[in-house]
């Protein structure tokens, strides 16, 4: 296999990675349905997608894992001499094997989109306890007051935010894309990356530090819904 083959793999793996992580939000999103539709007990149906989600963190961190051991591996083959490249699947396989014994379930709940999955639900909860035996059109004014008092615009962007993320340090929102390229950015330049929401002593946001905030999505475009209708 040549290595054009081999960044080729990686690059469908890549687009596979994307496509679980939608899949993962669409889980989410039918989650929180199902637990604002009551508010005495949990519905069996969210078990079994919180299971889904695990299994879905599960592979994502496993391609994780893989992409990065063939990234490794074919950088030290491509140093040595043609021949290496035969050895290339038997050292990618042994290494990857390795890693992947070292791993925990556990540590699956501290994935980004299972942490986001698991508060979306309690959000969701407690805003089904707290709701009222209001009509429908009552209950829908009072969405549409919550909705005008949050701030839906990125401090990045100064727009409208399409893929809201929750710093789990300071509690502040951006835009995924933006703050994750601000991220980059500084540390390509050896520099850590400030809150960008003025005032913010947060001096160090970090990837990990960022939560997908499901809840403040279904907000926005609820009332974008509602702007369209007026």
């Amino acid at each position: 296999m040549s290595l054009s083959a081999v960044h080729g793999t990686l690059s469908s793996l890549k687009s596979c990675q994307a496509d679980i992580g939608t899949g993962m939000d669409i889980v989410t999103d039918v989650a929180m349905d199902l637990a604002e539709a009551q508010d005495d007990e949990m519905n069996p149906g969210i078990k079994e997608m919180e299971a889904m989600i695990l299994e879905c963190a599960k592979l994502d961190r496993e391609i994780n894992y893989f992409v990065d051991v063939v990234q490794q591996v074919t950088a030290e083959v491509a140093t040595q001499q043609p021949e290496a490249m035969f050895s290339l699947s038997a050292k990618v396989k042994e290494q990857f094997t390795e890693r992947i014994a070292q791993l925990s379930d556990a540590d699956l709940h501290t994935h980004q989109k299972v942490m986001a999955f698991k508060e979306s639900v309690k959000n969701s909860f407690k805003q089904a306890n707290q709701e009222s035996a209001e009509s429908m059109e009552e209950l829908d004014e009072d969405i549409a007051v919550t909705q005008s008092q949050v701030n839906f615009t990125c401090p990045l962007t100064q727009v409208e935010m399409v893929n809201p993320v929750k710093n789990k340090k300071c509690n502040h929102h951006y835009d995924e894309a933006a703050i994750l390229s601000l991220i980059k950015t500084r540390r390509s330049q050896k520099k850590k990356c400030r809150c960008p929401v003025v005032g913010c002593g947060n001096t160090d946001v970090k990837d990990s530090d960022l939560i997908p905030d499901q809840m403040l999505r279904r907000r926005i475009q609820s009332y974008k819904r509602q702007n369209n209708r007026t």
